[in-house]
């Protein structure tokens, strides 16, 4: 596998290349189309009258034009192709230089009552997914997020053959997210899933073939009208015709045309996906899984995505004057296109949402596989159920650059708990966080910040980060209960890894050391396996009662009246506290 950036600056130089390329094609198409309509005009006028050399110039014209009219539309979505992967290659050479604050936070998923994902900055400014997410799709982001925040430790293997895969296929992937960006999506793919499902037919059976007998009966009045046959009065009153029934119908099919236009892009969209999807053949299981999902025994999906975005396109040219007038007035377009969408929507609109599902898999499967693809030095999680609940060595967390970032070595056995202290700013709740982390990462398949990485899968809970809400009239220390609580219920049925930093906070020293001791005792009693970080020293104590509980910390260093860190964990007990000396060297008192 190529090393990330030079692979990204390569392609990225690569297309520039292209882009200029496409760009003077882009210049000798205008031309060409300008002068071929010049010699139109000026054939036209010079053969005036002289019907015999001005229709073929004419209709050959015409034909030559519109050719490099579809030739031109293919440079154009060949030059907006190219732009974005050079775009994409852009921005991944910047987050491995470390700037990556510009892209998608995902503020709307903040949920500070999830498990583990307030508290260990999963969302927002600077966080995990704003570092990781390369979804194109709203679907794809939200199952991104829904993969980051589900705690489920089933198909570990599985999950990771699948990111393996698909990290070695980068050209694919940016592919993928090429195509997809092209395309500007306004309303949420199950917005449309839920028009499609609850739609009920409105138009008579008769419907499927009125259309097609109004337009041979209009092309027959044509002809006869051509051939002096009958007066050109009675093609006239078979318009006005046409247009009454089309007029009658109109609420009906202005009702499902405002419902068809919000699906168009989307549809438009995911068809090329789905191909894209198709196109491919994958080895692991989890990707054949959802390849397999999307087929039919008679078409491709991708076919019957393009189908329907056909049939809507279709109908959206009611707003031409030429097709909404003349095509309704002779052929009752309308009823044509109401009708091929709503035979469509009857036989297959019990299959569209799993399609959906499938392209925001692979949407979503591709964030993480470019993450795998960033950090070659990385390691897939080695599962050992019966071994230690983590055995890591040189353990880090993924958003400190590596050359700042000191790692650490972390071992812990099932049913044990570690009690962390330190001096402020030592490295605790980083270290806390290196670890929720790496637990996340692990339980969905990715590669974690570690040499090496075993571990017994295990579901996540923490309590780390607590605040007071004044629209529920809570006060923090009733909050930070309310979290306590909601963690000992949830390990009384499910095996859960727990973190916690510093609990208790709300409360005065004396009564929240009595507390925390009497809550880590009960943590042990439930045979539950965690870390606490905590300021209270004689937390510490509870080592010499049960030999479950280990204390470890961070040391601090006044070096020549200047503090230094080493940031690496210890065993024993922090003797070295901070707080006094910085007050001091601050000036704060």
């Amino acid at each position: 596998m190529p090393k990330p950036l030079e692979f990204y600056t390569a392609e990225k130089s690569k297309f520039e290349q292209k882009l200029i390329s496409i760009k003077k094609k882009l210049a000798v198409s205008s031309t060409i189309r300008l002068f071929l309509f010049v010699a139109i005009i000026i054939s036209v006028y010079f053969f005036f009258g002289n019907f015999q050399i001005i229709v073929p110039i004419a209709v050959l014209g015409i034909a030559l034009f519109i050719y490099l009219i579809v030739r031109h539309t293919n440079l154009q979505y060949q030059k907006d192709f190219t732009n974005k992967l050079i775009a994409i290659n852009t921005t991944e050479i910047e987050v491995l230089e470390g700037n990556f604050l510009s892209l998608d936070e995902g503020k709307e998923f903040i949920n500070p009552k999830h498990v583990y994902s307030y508290d260990i900055d999963l969302f927002g400014k600077g966080s995990f997914f704003q570092y990781t997410n390369r979804t194109v799709t709203n679907e794809g982001k939200t199952t991104f997020a829904e993969q980051l925040t589900l705690n489920d430790i089933t198909h570990i293997k599985e999950k990771q053959n699948g990111i393996q895969e698909l990290a070695a296929l980068a050209k694919w992937r940016q592919e993928f997210s090429a195509i997809a960006s092209l395309v500007k999506v306004q309303h949420p793919a199950q917005d449309i899933v839920n028009w499609i499902h609850h739609y009920k037919s409105v138009f008579p059976n008769f419907i499927s073939f009125l259309p097609k007998i109004f337009s041979i009966i209009s092309l027959l009045l044509t002809a006869l009208v051509i051939f002096n046959f009958i007066v050109y009065h009675f093609l006239v009153g078979w318009f006005f015709v046409g247009l009454a029934i089309a007029a009658f119908y109109l609420k009906k099919v202005n009702k499902i045309y405002a419902d068809a236009d919000k699906a168009k892009d989307t549809f438009k969209q995911y068809h090329i996906l789905l191909d894209k999807i198709e196109g491919i053949t994958f080895n692991s299981k989890i990707l054949k899984e959802q390849q397999f999902a999307i087929q039919t025994e008679k078409e491709k999906a991708s076919l019957i995505f393009k189908k329907f975005s056909t049939f809507l396109d279709a109908l959206d040219q009611r707003n031409n004057m030429i097709m909404g007038v003349i095509g309704n007035g002779f052929f009752l377009r309308d009823l044509q296109q109401v009708y091929h969408i709503e035979q469509w929507i009857n036989s297959y609109g019990s299959k569209v949402e799993n399609w959906f599902k499938v392209i925001a898999f692979f949407d979503a499967q591709n964030a993480m596989a470019n993450f795998a693809f960033n950090h070659p030095n990385y390691v897939y999680p080695k599962i050992n159920a019966d071994g230690k609940v983590i055995s890591a060595q040189e353990l880090g967390h993924p958003l400190l650059k590596a050359v700042n970032r000191v790692d650490n070595d972390f071992s812990i056995d099932n049913q044990q708990f570690f009690i962390i202290t330190g001096a402020n700013m030592a490295g605790k709740s980083t270290f806390l966080r290196t670890v929720s982390l790496s637990i996340v990462m692990a339980n969905i398949g990715m590669p974690v910040c570690a040499e090496k990485f075993e571990y017994s899968p295990i579901k996540l809970i923490t309590s780390m980060r607590t605040s007071d809400s004044l629209a529920d009239d809570e006060s923090y220390f009733f909050s930070e209960l309310k979290r306590l609580k909601f963690i000992v219920e949830e390990i009384k049925s499910e095996r859960y890894f727990i973190i916690l930093d510093e609990i208790l906070k709300g409360t005065n020293s004396t009564d929240k050391a009595i507390g925390s001791k009497k809550f880590v005792q009960k943590l042990v009693a439930s045979n539950s396996t965690g870390i606490i970080a905590t300021h209270d020293l004689s937390l510490c104590e509870i080592e010499k009662e049960l030999s479950e509980i280990k204390n470890y910390y961070f040391d601090a260093e006044i070096i020549n009246d200047e503090l230094h860190f080493d940031y690496q964990l210890k065993t024993g007990i922090c003797k070295n506290m901070n707080a006094s000396f910085l007050l001091k060297k601050m000036e704060i008192v």
